[in-house]
């Protein structure tokens, strides 16, 4: 299987899924997703180990329950469509505890045994029960990772971006993460996914909105490939070259000149009159170097939203053990998906998760030399503007 791009599943699902409407949402719950105390409270007493030393549903799950009721009521017709599942005393698993399972699973980074003794099931449970959840949120929880499908939606995003560090017309930032993998001793196609800093290693590019979002992914490609090439590769990059994306509203500079909507991005890209990256940092004029201090505060979202990423969804934190490289790419996609999940449904828990934006430790950064010579002009163009010297 190729890389798993977030905007080219379910297209057509797409376009008619909105953002949660959270009352509508609460009409629509079954008696048992509206019951999480009573469920929790018998859930808890079957939890051994270390868990019983913590046993708030917060400390152990890291969202809140109106969250985990919504995770639930997305995936309820998956999840219970096909075979039970059992715990170690023959009891039937419900559809809170399979989601519980498979939430724990992907959140902690804990290995099947661990998860499987911690619920009280076996391994191959907990395996099969994270799966069918992986496969639930791809078909049914999409919609929330998706590029603005509105003007309105798009002048929004625009704007919380201006409020930052005031680079006008900007409608996303764009960075890329290294997962993490352990491989076979003896395999082929070992060699391609070594990076540059001698790790295995399969590559994100995400594309982030001001809120941290993510609003555009691609998730698979080896780690011995540059940002450069993966971006190239995506359909992000075709759309925008073809005029696709990134073609709303102009706005005119100071001194009359166009500037289209763009992304931003750091060194490890290409210059573009669609996707702007900052200046070489030698012998920079003034407002040059403050051009590129309102570019990095900007594109830090991006850095910031890989970093909660993976501090969240620690299965993608770590070094994946011997990792399905077909399913992998969807996994990753999924945990994309529950990280905007927890933004969209507002749960109170993500404001105690730290700010960080060291999503990719030990490895350096990368540089891209391509530059289009529209790009450069326009980016100089926008730092007078900025600079307010024109």
């Amino acid at each position: 299987m190729g890389p798993t791009r977030g905007l080219k599943r379910k297209k057509k699902n797409n376009k008619a899924e909105k953002k949660v409407d959270q009352n509508a949402f609460v009409a629509s719950l079954g008696s048992q997703l509206l019951q999480p105390l009573d469920w929790w409270d018998d859930f808890s007493r079957r939890i051994t180990g270390p868990l019983s030393q913590t046993m708030t549903f917060e400390s152990i799950f890291k969202i809140s329950r109106k969250t985990f009721s919504y995770i639930c009521s997305l995936v309820k017709d998956d999840m219970l469509a096909k075979t039970s599942y059992f715990d170690y005393k023959g009891n039937p698993l419900s559809l809170n505890d399979q989601v519980a399972v498979a939430l724990r699973r992907l959140s902690s980074g804990d290995s099947l045994s661990i998860v499987g003794d911690s619920f009280g099931m076996n391994q191959s449970t907990v395996s099969q029960l994270t799966w069918r959840f992986v496969e639930a949120m791809e078909e049914r929880g999409l919609h929330h990772l998706c590029w603005p499908s509105t003007e309105a939606e798009m002048e929004i995003i625009k704007s919380k971006f201006e409020k930052i560090r005031s680079l006008p017309n900007c409608c996303g930032a764009i960075d890329t993460t290294h997962i993490m993998m352990t491989l076979p001793n003896v395999h082929p196609d070992n060699d391609v996914w070594i990076d540059y800093e001698k790790n295995s290693s399969m590559i994100l590019q995400a594309i982030v909105d001001p809120e941290m979002r993510f609003r555009n992914v691609i998730a698979g490609w080896p780690g011995s490939l540059s940002d450069a090439i993966v971006l190239q590769s995506s359909g992000f990059f075709k759309l925008s070259e073809d005029g696709e994306r990134l073609n709303g509203k102009k706005i005119v500079l100071s001194e009359g000149t166009e500037l289209r909507e763009y992304i931003v991005g750091d060194a490890g890209f290409p210059l573009l009159p669609w996707l702007l990256t900052p200046y070489p940092r030698r012998g920079l004029s003034d407002f040059q170097a403050e051009f590129n201090k309102r570019h990095y505060a900007t594109r830090m979202v991006a850095q910031r939203a890989l970093a909660r990423l993976k501090e969240m969804w620690r299965i993608i934190h770590g070094v994946m053990w011997k990792p399905d490289r077909h399913r992998l790419p969807r996994i990753i996609l999924v945990c994309c998906i529950l990280h905007n999940i927890i933004i969209d449904m507002e749960d109170e828990m993500q404001d105690e998760m730290p700010f960080s934006h060291h999503h990719d430790s030990g490895y350096r950064q990368q540089c891209c030399e391509s530059v289009d010579k529209s790009a450069s002009i326009l980016r100089e163009k926008l730092s007078l503007h900025l600079a307010g010297t024109t």
